[in-house]
């Protein structure tokens, strides 16, 4: 029954812009599952066969690329301490992160952050705010974009491909194990920003 239902949800011509609408929002917002979404619908495109997984990452890599520039934009029109929360002595501080690290290397943190919600926007924003070259930034971020796309769907699809037990269980799966490793990741850069003073 539930297998059923998630695949009429994969084939409907709601399921791409469902997943473009909740990655645009999750690149302003870090609770919103706009990765959990990606990987899910790569699960969906080898368990159910739909929707093909290459839509799937072109789809994901123009809401990560749209948001990713709004962010940027954003930061160019308002600043880093327009509202209350953007002047919370942490916020703060992961701004001041991300101007120090933009300041050296551009690409590598715009790259990186795509990986990590959080500073994701921070450095989003403060690439707008200290006016990293518009070309620059955009050439960057949609090849971001679109390695953090193919990394989220393709986690989906590989868990699919080797869990039996059909979409339901391929989807719960590959969330899980990308959560899985999202957390990992996250742990081993917070060690490391604490052994280097980064964070």
């Amino acid at each position: 029954m539930i297998d059923e239902v998630l695949a009429q949800v994969a084939s409907s011509p709601w399921a791409l812009p469902l997943m473009f609408v909740l990655v645009l929002g999750d690149a302003f917002l870090v609770v919103i599952p706009g990765e959990a979404a990606v990987t899910a619908f790569g699960a969906l495109a080898v368990s159910s066969g739909a929707p093909p997984l290459v839509a799937v990452i072109v789809v994901a890599t123009a809401g990560a690329l749209l948001g990713d520039v709004g962010c940027y934009l954003g930061g160019r029109w308002i600043g880093l301490e327009r509202w209350g929360w953007m002047r919370r002595p942490r916020v703060q501080a992961a701004f001041s992160w991300a101007r120090t690290r933009l300041d050296r290397r551009t690409a590598l943190v715009l790259f990186t952050a795509r990986f990590i919600p959080f500073a994701r926007l921070a450095v989003n924003l403060t690439a707008g705010a200290s006016r990293v070259p518009a070309p620059r930034y955009v050439a960057v971020a949609g090849l971001a974009a679109l390695g953090w796309a193919a990394y989220q769907a393709l986690i989906g699809a590989v868990v699919a491909s080797v869990v039996p037990g059909g979409p339901i269980v391929a989807v719960v799966v590959s969330v899980v194990v990308a959560i899985g490793i999202g957390l990992a990741i996250d742990a081993l850069l917070a060690r490391r920003g604490r052994r280097t003073g980064m964070l």
